[in-house]
Formats: structure tokens, sequence, C-alpha cells
């Protein structure tokens, strides 16, 4: 009895220290690399900008990459476009009011329908979103790219790096985004394009 309960333990303890993988991976990049593109095409305009002020933090277990968790932030004031009046606006309380909501978040619940294409890991992200006062669950496809031992080569320091990109449309009536309004100017879908990188330093 004595012998099969030790041996219980061993195998509880070993399975644990198995699923027990998971690196941590930094978002907020120093370099200003990571960015988050965004483009709304109207029927009398298109408005394209990007926002670099990126954070956040992912758990990422090579052999287990299902249970994946964290969440990625964009600060509003980040936002560009390159028509300085059009800036002021998106940043403005009728807007995207950046004062009163400093921040957009993505808050991931589950990774589904993972697969394995070449150096990529491909799934649907399924989490929560919030966008000014707004929180809504959505699903996007989401590319992961794990590069082990790759961090040298881009921050100058050993450690790991994890690639993130996706593509998805957010509507911003949804999240309300003045509504129904300049519909002919500024589009209800905006298009969001994802590209950031993770750092895990060597411990």
């Amino acid at each position: 009895m004595i012998h099969k309960y030790f041996s219980f333990l061993v195998a509880l303890s070993a399975s644990t220290c198995l699923s027990g993988k998971a690196i941590t991976f930094d978002f907020k990049d120093p370099k200003n690399v990571n960015n988050v593109i965004f483009q709304m095409d109207a029927p009398l305009e298109s408005i394209n900008g990007s926002g670099q002020g990126v954070a956040g933090v992912v758990k990422f277990d090579p052999d287990s990459p299902e249970s994946t968790s964290g969440s990625i932030t964009l600060a509003v004031a980040s936002l560009h476009v390159g028509n300085p009046v059009l800036k002021e606006h998106i940043h403005g309380e009728e807007w995207m009011d950046v004062k009163k909501y400093p921040e957009i978040k993505f808050v991931l619940s589950q990774l589904m329908n993972v697969r394995k294409e070449g150096l990529h890991l491909l799934a649907e992200a399924k989490g929560k979103m919030t966008i000014k006062k707004v929180t809504k669950e959505i699903t996007a496809p989401i590319k992961f790219t794990f590069l082990k031992g790759m961090l040298e080569k881009r921050n100058r320091v050993p450690g790991d790096l994890l690639v993130i990109r996706s593509k998805f449309i957010v509507k911003r009536d949804a999240f309300g985004i003045r509504p129904g309004e300049k519909l002919e100017k500024v589009s209800n879908d905006i298009e969001i394009s994802l590209n950031v990188a993770g750092a895990a330093p060597a411990k």
C-alpha cells in the first residue's frame, strides 16, 4: 500500500513538472517595433493608421499551446494617422476619448483549432476585447511563431521570442464609437492587423 501511494506521488510530481513549462513573454517593446495597423475604408475616404503603444504579457508553452493565456493592450494615445487634424479628432472626446479611455485591451480566454504549419502554430483566439467602456467577446485567427534562443538577435540579450500575428475586423458601432454616424467617410468596419513580438530573457 505504501509503495503504491509513493508511486502515485512520484507520478503526480512528474505530471506537475511536465505541465509547468509555460514561458512568460513581455510584449512591451523598448524599440517600438511592435505595432497595430488599422484601416477604415468608407465610400468617400479611406483612413489608415497605426499604434505603437503595445504592451502585455502572454504565457506560452510550446508543448501545450492550447494552454496559452494572457492579454495585449494598446495605448490609445499612440494611435497615429498622417493628417494632424484627423488625429486630433480620433483622440478627442467624440471618438476615442483618449483621456477617459487610455487603452484598448484584449484578454485571451481560449485557443481553439490549434494546428501546426511549418514553424508556425495557427489557431482561433477567443477572448474579450475592451474599447472605451464596452467589452465584447470576439474570435480572431491568430498565428504564433516561437523562436527559441532568438531574442539575442533582436535585443542583444539571451532568451526566446514569441511573434504573434492576427488580422480581424471590429465594428465601431459595437463598441459605441459614434454608431451610425458619418458612414460615408468613416467605415463601420475597422480592419486591424496585429504584428507583435514578446521577449522572454533567459534566467
